[in-house]
């Protein structure tokens, strides 16, 4: 009978271990989860912490207005801030950097973008359907 007991106590004990370690994935899992990556290019986006130069680009319906005009190449952090009432999301697209984007944002949020430019033109624009063509979209020169 002593024997028996023991079994059901390592089990127990097994069966907590088992279960701490599970939880412990489980919030590894989320820490690291990134969340409404991107195509090519250098990018990342979500919570991360921001670098490079900063840009804000504003999003309201429908269109984008950015904090700067003049692009020389190197690393950017776009900051989307969504002030419109629906959703957006903002992309880059250009040499080297395709298909970068943030998560949605509803209205009220903000979300980075961080990609490096080479010389080119790139497409900024808000990826959610219909929105780049109805005035979301911007060409930036990087010289």
């Amino acid at each position: 009978m002593a024997l028996t007991a023991c079994k059901v106590r390592t089990t127990g004990t097994a069966l907590r271990v088992t279960a701490s370690v599970f939880a412990a994935a489980l919030v590894l899992a989320a820490c690291s989860s990134g969340g409404g990556g991107g195509g090519g290019g250098s990018a990342s986006s979500g919570a991360s912490k921001a670098s490079g130069t900063r840009v804000t680009v504003t999003e309201t319906e429908y269109g984008l207005k950015l904090s700067r005009s003049s692009f020389t190449p190197g690393t950017y952090t776009f900051v989307a801030d969504n002030k419109g009432k629906i959703t957006h999301a903002l992309s880059v697209d250009g040499p080297g950097v395709e298909d970068a984007k943030t998560k949605n944002i509803q209205g009220g949020q903000e979300a980075n973008l961080t990609v490096t430019l080479k010389k080119g033109t790139y497409d900024l624009y808000c990826p959610i359907p219909g929105h780049k063509q109805l005035g979301m979209n911007k060409n930036i020169q990087v010289g």
